[in-house]
């Protein structure tokens, strides 16, 4: 099959409607062609001519052309899971940083889904080790966490809202009085902005992603930083 422009066109969110609504193996096995062609190659096209714009916010940021790179599976682990469903109902792409080895490792996403569409940037379920040190660079210098999530188009534009799994009480060893304590409770450090499935289907939706990144670098420079790797 011959690779598609860079561009996700409106069958992209149709397919994945009707997945919803047929998630199931013999449904999926009759219409493979329409994930083949609407999703897997036009995403594949989008990853490699998104490399550019990623290594000019950041050089140490990988676009990985492939199902199992930046572009996740479509196949749901249901091993452990009640929800038996084996296909996931959107899409996602991961520009994770090169010393990352799986999702969780310091990156920028992209969500595609049906009337959930959003670019994110951060660190998703971090282990302890990673959780303590993003903690510990905030008490080490809380004003340049101030400067960084008070940035005016940073603030304006993302919501760290949306993913802001906590825990309950203050983390180990940290003092539960600190004024970013609600900060340090957190589980994940992830900072999303909204999209439309419009906007996506747009030919300048690469250019839209790259810029909307780029509101969201110096979050995402300070996570990098404070895990001692390179921006």
């Amino acid at each position: 099959m011959s690779e598609a422009p860079a561009r996700i066109s409106s069958e992209f969110f149709t397919f994945f409607r009707d997945l919803k609504d047929n998630n199931n193996r013999d449904w999926f096995r009759q219409n493979r062609s329409r994930y083949e062609e609407h999703v897997k190659v036009s995403l594949i096209a989008f990853i490699r001519m998104f490399e550019g714009p990623l290594h000019s916010i950041s050089p140490h940021f990988k676009a990985t052309p492939k199902v199992g790179g930046s572009l996740f599976r479509i196949y749901r682990d249901i091993r452990f899971s009640k929800d038996k469903r084996p296909y996931k109902t959107g899409a996602g792409v991961h520009f994770r940083h090169e010393a990352g080895k799986n999702a969780h490792a310091p990156g920028f996403y992209l969500h595609l889904e049906p009337n959930q569409v959003f670019a994110a940037v951060g660190i998703w379920g971090p282990d302890t080790r990673t959780l303590r040190q993003i903690r510990q660079a905030i008490v080490n210098d809380p004003e340049t966490w101030r400067r960084v999530i008070e940035a005016p188009e940073f603030a304006r534009r993302y919501d760290r809202k949306l993913h802001a799994e906590s825990l309950k009480r203050a983390p180990q060893g940290f003092d539960p009085n600190h004024p970013y304590i609600n900060d340090l409770k957190r589980k994940h450090f992830v900072a999303s902005v909204p999209m439309t499935e419009d906007q996506v289907c747009t030919p300048d939706f690469l250019v839209l992603l790259a810029e909307t990144y780029r509101h969201g670098a110096g979050f995402m420079e300070y996570l990098t930083r404070a895990l001692g790797l390179p921006w």
